[in-house]
Protein backbone atom coordinates (compact mmCIF):
# COMPACT_ATOMS: atom_id res chain seq x y z
CA UNK A 1 0.00 0.00 0.00
CA UNK A 2 2.70 2.24 0.69
CA UNK A 3 4.23 1.74 -2.74
CA UNK A 4 0.94 2.22 -4.46
CA UNK A 5 0.08 5.34 -2.52
CA UNK A 6 4.09 6.29 -3.69
CA UNK A 7 2.92 5.55 -7.36
CA UNK A 8 -0.31 6.91 -7.48
CA UNK A 9 1.55 10.54 -5.55
CA UNK A 10 4.07 10.51 -8.31
CA UNK A 11 1.51 10.37 -10.89
CA UNK A 12 -0.60 13.19 -9.76
CA UNK A 13 0.24 16.20 -11.25
CA UNK A 14 0.21 18.91 -8.32
CA UNK A 15 -1.30 22.35 -9.65
CA UNK A 16 1.84 25.13 -9.37
CA UNK A 17 -0.02 28.85 -9.63
CA UNK A 18 2.21 31.82 -11.20
CA UNK A 19 1.89 33.60 -8.13
CA UNK A 20 4.11 31.37 -5.92
CA UNK A 21 7.18 31.17 -8.22
CA UNK A 22 8.87 34.52 -6.51
CA UNK A 23 7.99 33.45 -3.51
CA UNK A 24 10.45 32.39 -0.89
CA UNK A 25 8.99 29.50 0.45
CA UNK A 26 8.72 27.07 -2.50
CA UNK A 27 9.14 27.31 -6.65
CA UNK A 28 11.96 27.99 -8.27
CA UNK A 29 13.16 30.57 -10.53
CA UNK A 30 13.91 28.17 -14.05
CA UNK A 31 12.41 28.56 -17.12
CA UNK A 32 11.00 25.44 -16.76
CA UNK A 33 9.41 25.91 -13.30
CA UNK A 34 7.67 29.08 -15.16
CA UNK A 35 6.48 26.73 -17.85
CA UNK A 36 5.27 24.23 -15.82
CA UNK A 37 3.30 26.77 -13.79
CA UNK A 38 1.62 28.07 -16.75
CA UNK A 39 0.69 24.90 -18.66
CA UNK A 40 -0.85 23.92 -15.02
CA UNK A 41 -2.87 27.16 -14.80
CA UNK A 42 -4.32 27.64 -17.86
CA UNK A 43 -4.10 23.63 -19.49
CA UNK A 44 -1.32 23.84 -21.63
CA UNK A 45 -1.90 27.75 -22.65
CA UNK A 46 0.56 30.91 -22.47
CA UNK A 47 -0.09 33.58 -20.03
CA UNK A 48 -0.50 36.89 -20.29
CA UNK A 49 2.86 37.92 -18.24
CA UNK A 50 3.10 41.52 -16.76
CA UNK A 51 5.94 43.77 -18.37
CA UNK A 52 8.07 44.16 -15.16
CA UNK A 53 7.98 40.06 -15.01
CA UNK A 54 8.68 39.82 -18.63
CA UNK A 55 11.76 41.71 -18.01
CA UNK A 56 12.48 39.81 -14.64
CA UNK A 57 12.57 36.33 -16.92
CA UNK A 58 14.86 38.19 -19.88
CA UNK A 59 17.06 38.91 -16.92
CA UNK A 60 17.73 35.38 -15.82
CA UNK A 61 16.99 33.35 -18.78
CA UNK A 62 20.12 31.89 -21.09
CA UNK A 63 20.15 32.77 -24.64
CA UNK A 64 19.96 29.38 -26.45
CA UNK A 65 21.16 28.75 -30.08
CA UNK A 66 18.27 29.23 -31.86
CA UNK A 67 17.61 32.81 -30.65
CA UNK A 68 21.58 33.76 -31.17
CA UNK A 69 21.40 31.97 -34.90
CA UNK A 70 17.39 33.73 -35.16
CA UNK A 71 19.47 37.17 -34.24
CA UNK A 72 21.92 36.72 -36.22
CA UNK A 73 20.08 36.20 -39.22
CA UNK A 74 17.74 39.63 -38.50
CA UNK A 75 20.70 41.52 -37.95
CA UNK A 76 22.15 40.19 -41.98
CA UNK A 77 18.41 40.84 -43.38
CA UNK A 78 18.70 44.60 -41.91
CA UNK A 79 22.44 45.04 -43.38
CA UNK A 80 21.19 43.98 -46.58
CA UNK A 81 18.68 46.03 -46.74
CA UNK A 82 20.19 49.04 -45.48
CA UNK A 83 23.48 48.08 -48.59
CA UNK A 84 20.17 47.79 -50.92
CA UNK A 85 18.65 50.87 -50.25
CA UNK A 86 22.10 52.82 -50.29
CA UNK A 87 22.75 51.81 -53.78
CA UNK A 88 19.41 52.83 -55.03
CA UNK A 89 19.99 55.99 -53.52
CA UNK A 90 23.69 56.16 -55.62
CA UNK A 91 21.77 55.18 -58.93
CA UNK A 92 19.13 57.73 -58.46
CA UNK A 93 21.34 60.80 -57.34
CA UNK A 94 24.11 60.02 -60.36
CA UNK A 95 20.88 59.47 -62.85
CA UNK A 96 19.67 62.86 -61.70
CA UNK A 97 23.30 64.49 -61.97
CA UNK A 98 23.70 62.90 -65.52
CA UNK A 99 20.28 64.76 -66.55
CA UNK A 100 21.61 67.97 -64.61
CA UNK A 101 24.64 68.12 -66.67
CA UNK A 102 22.72 67.36 -70.11
CA UNK A 103 18.91 68.49 -70.48
CA UNK A 104 18.94 67.43 -74.05
CA UNK A 105 19.43 63.90 -72.97
CA UNK A 106 15.93 61.80 -72.48
CA UNK A 107 14.95 60.74 -68.77
CA UNK A 108 14.70 57.46 -67.92
CA UNK A 109 13.11 55.83 -64.74
CA UNK A 110 14.08 52.72 -62.99
CA UNK A 111 12.08 49.37 -63.65
CA UNK A 112 11.81 46.51 -61.28
CA UNK A 113 10.39 44.74 -64.59
CA UNK A 114 12.31 41.99 -66.68
CA UNK A 115 13.99 43.60 -69.95
CA UNK A 116 13.27 42.21 -73.39
CA UNK A 117 16.10 42.35 -76.12
CA UNK A 118 16.45 41.95 -79.34
CA UNK A 119 19.24 41.17 -82.11
CA UNK A 120 19.79 43.81 -84.89
CA UNK A 121 20.33 42.63 -88.21
CA UNK A 122 23.97 44.47 -89.28
CA UNK A 123 23.85 46.70 -92.88
CA UNK A 124 25.79 46.67 -95.31
CA UNK A 125 26.85 50.34 -95.36
CA UNK A 126 25.14 53.34 -93.48
CA UNK A 127 23.45 56.16 -95.75
CA UNK A 128 23.31 59.81 -95.28
CA UNK A 129 20.55 62.14 -94.67
CA UNK A 130 19.52 64.11 -97.64
CA UNK A 131 19.03 67.64 -95.26
CA UNK A 132 22.35 66.65 -93.41
CA UNK A 133 24.03 70.19 -93.31
CA UNK A 134 27.50 69.88 -95.61
CA UNK A 135 31.27 70.08 -93.34
CA UNK A 136 32.96 73.34 -94.15
CA UNK A 137 35.82 73.60 -96.56
CA UNK A 138 39.46 73.88 -95.40
CA UNK A 139 40.32 77.09 -97.40
CA UNK A 140 43.97 78.69 -97.96
CA UNK A 141 43.00 82.11 -98.23
CA UNK A 142 43.73 83.58 -94.50
CA UNK A 143 47.25 85.33 -93.51
CA UNK A 144 49.44 84.42 -91.33
CA UNK A 145 52.37 86.15 -89.58
CA UNK A 146 55.04 86.12 -86.65
CA UNK A 147 54.33 88.85 -85.26
CA UNK A 148 56.62 91.42 -84.00
CA UNK A 149 59.45 88.66 -82.57
CA UNK A 150 60.30 87.54 -86.15
CA UNK A 151 62.33 90.38 -86.06
CA UNK A 152 64.67 88.90 -83.54
CA UNK A 153 65.48 85.61 -85.28
CA UNK A 154 68.80 83.81 -84.97
CA UNK A 155 68.94 82.46 -88.15
CA UNK A 156 72.26 80.52 -87.40
CA UNK A 157 70.06 78.63 -84.39
CA UNK A 158 67.87 77.83 -87.39
CA UNK A 159 70.84 76.10 -89.85
CA UNK A 160 70.17 72.72 -91.34
CA UNK A 161 73.18 72.05 -91.82
CA UNK A 162 75.79 70.46 -88.70
CA UNK A 163 78.39 73.12 -89.97
CA UNK A 164 80.71 73.62 -86.52
CA UNK A 165 81.39 77.28 -88.53
CA UNK A 166 78.15 79.33 -88.72
CA UNK A 167 79.13 81.26 -91.62
CA UNK A 168 79.78 78.17 -93.64
CA UNK A 169 76.43 76.81 -92.00
CA UNK A 170 74.25 79.70 -93.25
CA UNK A 171 75.99 79.29 -97.04
CA UNK A 172 75.19 75.86 -96.90
CA UNK A 173 71.62 76.45 -96.32
CA UNK A 174 71.42 78.65 -99.34
CA UNK A 175 73.54 76.09 -101.26
CA UNK A 176 71.35 73.37 -100.03
CA UNK A 177 69.85 72.14 -103.49
CA UNK A 178 73.49 72.10 -104.79
CA UNK A 179 75.49 70.66 -102.64
CA UNK A 180 77.76 67.90 -103.50
CA UNK A 181 76.59 64.14 -102.45
CA UNK A 182 78.53 63.14 -99.10
CA UNK A 183 80.01 67.05 -98.96
CA UNK A 184 81.69 67.19 -95.22
CA UNK A 185 81.33 70.72 -94.08
CA UNK A 186 83.80 70.51 -90.99
CA UNK A 187 86.44 68.95 -93.32
CA UNK A 188 90.11 69.83 -92.40
CA UNK A 189 90.76 73.53 -93.52
CA UNK A 190 95.01 73.18 -93.70
CA UNK A 191 94.87 76.26 -91.48
CA UNK A 192 97.89 77.06 -89.58
CA UNK A 193 98.39 81.00 -90.64
CA UNK A 194 99.31 83.06 -92.84
CA UNK A 195 102.42 81.98 -94.44
CA UNK A 196 102.23 83.71 -97.63
CA UNK A 197 104.58 86.35 -98.49
CA UNK A 198 103.54 89.76 -98.01
CA UNK A 199 101.39 91.59 -101.37
CA UNK A 200 101.24 88.60 -102.74
CA UNK A 201 97.63 87.63 -104.31
CA UNK A 202 97.77 84.14 -102.06
CA UNK A 203 98.32 86.54 -99.13
CA UNK A 204 95.66 88.83 -100.04
CA UNK A 205 93.06 85.70 -100.01
CA UNK A 206 94.51 84.43 -97.11
CA UNK A 207 93.68 87.55 -95.23
CA UNK A 208 90.50 88.33 -96.70
CA UNK A 209 88.46 85.13 -96.49
CA UNK A 210 89.40 85.18 -92.75
CA UNK A 211 87.88 88.51 -92.91
CA UNK A 212 84.70 86.91 -94.07
CA UNK A 213 84.70 84.32 -91.68
CA UNK A 214 85.27 81.65 -94.06
CA UNK A 215 88.53 79.15 -94.29
CA UNK A 216 91.84 79.35 -96.08
CA UNK A 217 95.05 76.90 -96.31
CA UNK A 218 98.32 77.94 -95.08
CA UNK A 219 100.21 75.61 -97.43
CA UNK A 220 98.04 75.75 -100.65
CA UNK A 221 101.04 76.52 -102.85
CA UNK A 222 100.84 78.78 -105.90
CA UNK A 223 98.10 80.68 -107.29
CA UNK A 224 97.14 78.12 -110.15
CA UNK A 225 97.69 74.83 -107.46
CA UNK A 226 95.20 76.25 -105.11
CA UNK A 227 91.77 74.57 -106.97
CA UNK A 228 93.67 70.95 -106.60
CA UNK A 229 94.65 71.48 -102.98
CA UNK A 230 91.79 72.68 -102.09
CA UNK A 231 89.84 69.56 -103.65
CA UNK A 232 92.10 66.91 -101.68
CA UNK A 233 91.36 68.64 -98.18
CA UNK A 234 87.54 68.36 -98.70
CA UNK A 235 86.73 72.12 -99.74
CA UNK A 236 83.68 72.40 -102.31
CA UNK A 237 85.09 73.27 -105.98
CA UNK A 238 83.01 73.61 -109.06
CA UNK A 239 82.98 76.41 -111.62
CA UNK A 240 80.05 78.73 -110.70
CA UNK A 241 79.92 81.43 -108.93
CA UNK A 242 77.98 81.69 -105.48
CA UNK A 243 78.61 83.78 -102.78
CA UNK A 244 81.03 86.88 -101.67
CA UNK A 245 84.22 85.36 -100.50
CA UNK A 246 84.43 82.21 -103.55
CA UNK A 247 88.17 82.00 -104.35
CA UNK A 248 88.37 82.29 -108.40
CA UNK A 249 91.55 80.46 -109.31
CA UNK A 250 93.62 81.55 -112.25
CA UNK A 251 95.52 78.53 -114.54
CA UNK A 252 99.49 80.11 -115.39
CA UNK A 253 99.02 82.70 -118.29
CA UNK A 254 94.13 82.88 -117.88
CA UNK A 255 93.39 86.25 -117.97
CA UNK A 256 96.52 87.98 -117.68
CA UNK A 257 98.26 86.07 -114.71
CA UNK A 258 101.25 85.12 -114.04
CA UNK A 259 102.77 82.35 -116.85
CA UNK A 260 104.09 80.06 -114.21
CA UNK A 261 102.35 80.62 -110.72
CA UNK A 262 99.03 81.66 -112.27
CA UNK A 263 96.79 83.65 -110.05
CA UNK A 264 93.97 83.68 -107.30
CA UNK A 265 91.38 86.39 -106.58
CA UNK A 266 88.24 86.95 -103.85
CA UNK A 267 84.87 87.32 -105.33
CA UNK A 268 83.52 90.43 -103.83
CA UNK A 269 80.04 90.56 -106.05
CA UNK A 270 78.02 88.15 -108.19
CA UNK A 271 75.72 90.39 -110.02
CA UNK A 272 72.32 88.81 -111.22
CA UNK A 273 74.23 87.90 -114.82
CA UNK A 274 76.13 86.04 -113.22
CA UNK A 275 79.21 88.44 -113.80
CA UNK A 276 81.54 88.70 -111.16
CA UNK A 277 83.68 91.65 -109.27
CA UNK A 278 86.56 90.53 -107.60
CA UNK A 279 89.26 92.59 -104.95
CA UNK A 280 93.16 90.99 -105.77
CA UNK A 281 96.83 91.88 -104.84
CA UNK A 282 100.08 91.55 -106.34
CA UNK A 283 103.69 91.73 -105.70
CA UNK A 284 104.16 95.29 -106.97
CA UNK A 285 101.10 96.90 -105.49
CA UNK A 286 102.99 96.50 -101.86
CA UNK A 287 99.69 95.70 -99.92
CA UNK A 288 97.36 97.63 -101.83
CA UNK A 289 93.82 95.58 -103.88
CA UNK A 290 92.55 96.32 -107.23
CA UNK A 291 89.51 94.90 -108.52
CA UNK A 292 88.30 93.40 -111.86
CA UNK A 293 84.62 92.73 -113.18
CA UNK A 294 84.46 89.21 -115.29
CA UNK A 295 81.45 88.33 -117.43
CA UNK A 296 79.87 85.25 -116.79
CA UNK A 297 81.56 82.94 -119.63
CA UNK A 298 84.84 84.11 -118.44
CA UNK A 299 83.94 83.03 -114.89
CA UNK A 300 82.66 79.52 -116.34
CA UNK A 301 86.52 79.09 -117.43
CA UNK A 302 87.32 79.50 -113.84
CA UNK A 303 87.57 76.86 -110.64
CA UNK A 304 85.55 78.58 -107.67
CA UNK A 305 86.48 77.10 -104.22
CA UNK A 306 83.68 77.69 -102.07
CA UNK A 307 84.04 76.27 -98.24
Amino acid sequence: MVHGAHRAQRGTRRAVSVSSLFSPSEGTHSLKAVRQAQAVDTNGAMVGLSPEVMDKLNEIVPETRRSIRLARESENHHHAAVVSASLAALVGATATAAMAGNPSRPSFTASAETTTTSTLRPVSAASRSEDRTPLPQNSDDGTWSLGASNTSLDISAMSKSTAGNPQIASLMDQDYSSLPSGFNPNHATGDAGNNYDFSQCTWWVYVRRHQLGLPAGSQMGNGAQWAASARSMGYWVDRTARHTGDIMVFAPGQDGSNPTCGHVAIIEKVNPDGSVVTSECGVTLQGKTFSRTFTADQVSQHQIIHY
